[in-house]
């Protein structure tokens, strides 16, 4: 995919928190809009955990004259994260010393890690300033880390999401790992391409499309109705197209390595206790939730507003589950709106 995302490689290393070391990575981003003089007229968009850069295309809600992201007044960029397949440095990289893509030797990737990596490529650019960080599920734990990482970031808003990854997700999430790991197609540990796409990466999107509506959805759009004259549930059908949609337009170790960095996300890790360590943030933030969201239940977003220094919580109605904060732009738009007209953030 292009979708006017620029690929560039990095005048700098990456070096992971694990230690391992790229030597100037590949990165690809996209931006809309013009800098300012001062290089600080800038919105940050974070992607979850299978989006890419091209930030238009799953968040169009927000993108245009009049919204969060006007690229009349910002300049705005999205960052593909390493371990993505979407062009930014990944498993299917060329390790220069083998001179053979990476595949299960590439490192394991923290949240921090993609901040990081993220950071350089603000350096790259000459960033000086972020007006808003955003982002929800990976994203969003990704905008909390530039909070706690990043001087430049002047507000965020944080959706659907925690302090730090639930038992409950990492569950849900070694559950889809393990179906990837067990896929015939794996071969020892490693996929290759020409193999055709890994059925266990579909069975793990299905498992993760489950988790990502409710009940009272997919009751009201399935029902127990069948899929034409077969016997075959509808609810069955829409799963198979998911799983299968995935498995050809992403990557299995790439699925791997990004649940595993969202499991790592915990701001307390190595820093102190969750108090101490978020209220110390004192950049404004605004947290969203969404009420009827089962990945990441509300009380997670109360409970990491009353940590952070000064944050106000606003929440999502909706009958999409954690899906809402891809769908429910309208909503997301007049609280991200209110909320920055109220800290009179952006000039």
């Amino acid at each position: 995919m292009n979708n006017g995302i620029t690929l560039e490689t990095l005048n700098s290393t990456f070096i992971t928190e694990s230690g391992f070391i790229f030597e100037k990575p590949e990165a690809a981003y996209k931006t809309w809009g013009k800098l300012n003089r001062e290089r600080n007229n800038v919105i940050l968009v974070c992607h979850a955990l299978t989006g890419h850069a091209a930030a238009d295309e799953w968040f169009p809600g927000i993108f245009g004259e009049g919204n969060v992201c006007d690229p009349e007044k910002y300049f705005i960029i999205c960052i593909n994260v390493p371990g993505s397949p979407y062009g930014s440095v990944g498993p299917w990289s060329l390790n220069p010393s083998t001179g053979e893509p990476y595949l299960d030797q590439f490192p394991k990737i923290t949240v921090r890690d993609m901040v990081h990596f993220q950071q350089l490529v603000l350096d790259h650019i000459g960033i000086e300033g972020v007006e808003l960080a955003l982002g929800g599920s990976l994203g969003g734990m990704q905008a909390l880390e530039f909070c706690i990482m990043d001087s430049r970031i002047r507000s965020a808003v944080l959706m659907a999401m925690g302090k730090a990854h639930s038992a409950w997700a990492i569950g849900i999430s070694h559950a889809q790992r393990r179906a990837i790991i067990n896929d015939p197609k794996w071969n020892n540990g490693r996929y290759k391409k020409n193999n055709g796409p890994v059925d266990g990466l579909a069975a793990a999107r299905m498992m993760a499309m489950i988790t990502y509506r409710t009940p009272e959805n997919y009751e009201t759009k399935f029902n127990r109705g069948l899929q034409g004259n077969s016997e075959l549930f509808q609810v069955e059908s829409y799963l198979n197209y998911q799983g299968d949609k995935l498995a050809g337009r992403f990557d299995a170790h790439s699925y791997l390595i990004l649940t595993e960095a969202m499991d790592s996300h915990d701001v307390s890790r190595a820093r102190g206790s969750f108090k101490d360590v978020l209220g110390n943030v004192t950049t404004p933030v605004l947290v969203l939730g969404v009420d009827s969201d089962l990945l990441y239940p509300t009380n997670e977003q109360k409970e990491l507003t009353q940590m952070l220094g000064n944050a106000e919580y606003r929440e999502i109605a909706s009958p999409y589950g954690h899906d809402a904060f891809l769908i429910e732009f309208s909503q997301m738009q007049s609280h991200i709106l209110s909320f920055i007209d109220n800290k009179k953030i952006y000039s």
